[in-house]
């Protein structure tokens, strides 16, 4: 239960922030679908997949609700798509690299605290829950973010034939999720999605520990 609160506050940030910017990037964009639905909104229980949510917490990697995108809307769908699609992960970047530097100045003064030291540890595991879930929504598999950026960037015939092959995607990023987690020594996830996290925690953070 301890270790259910100390994560509980990243895992709803890093959800809330992550759909929201997706939303909000679509709107500027000319789609209003996020707004028209309610979508729009950094109410953290109208982002939440419970399943995802759970997954986020066990195992360190998750996804939420995705807010409703309509390509049509854009002047270029494809191009625009890939935009609203990182808005996503970068949000969850910038919000780690701005939590973990003001953490950076003042570890020191909340570190000697028991009071702080709790909102310490909480903003801490808020900065490892965002770097998680922006690397592994990189990942170029549908219907993570990555695909749509993907996407965005192959020529139109290639982009078709990554549209084909998509419907297999989620059968491949399952599969990777268990080779992961169940195989020892083949870890698939830990370069692509904690060891970039483990590097920029690293750098902003400096020499406070990750845990104490």
């Amino acid at each position: 239960m301890q270790q259910f609160l100390l994560w509980l506050p990243g895992i709803l940030y890093a959800m809330t922030i992550h759909e929201f910017f997706h939303g909000y990037t679509a709107l500027k964009l000319g789609d209003p679908t996020a707004k028209l639905s309610g979508r729009l909104t950094l109410n953290p229980l109208k982002h939440i997949d419970w399943f995802g949510f759970l997954a986020l917490l066990i195992a360190h990697i998750g996804w939420a609700k995705p807010v409703p995108i309509n390509p049509y809307y854009f002047k270029n769908p494809k191009r625009d798509m890939g935009i609203a699609a990182l808005a996503g992960p970068l949000s969850n970047i910038g919000s780690a690299i701005i939590i973990g530097l003001i953490l950076r100045f003042l570890y020191p003064l909340m570190v000697s605290n028991p009071v702080t030291r709790i909102l310490l540890l909480m903003l801490l595991f808020t900065v490892m829950v965002n770097l998680f879930f922006a690397f592994f929504n990189l990942i170029p598999l549908h219907p993570l973010d990555g695909s749509h950026i993907l996407e965005a960037l192959l020529p139109p015939e290639y982009a078709m034939r990554y549209r084909e092959i998509a419907r297999y995607s989620p059968f491949i990023l399952l599969g990777i999720i268990f080779v992961s987690y169940v195989i020892p020594g083949l870890n698939i996830l830990y370069p692509i999605v904690f060891l970039p996290s483990e590097i920029i925690m690293k750098l902003i953070l400096g020499n406070i520990p990750f845990f104490f």
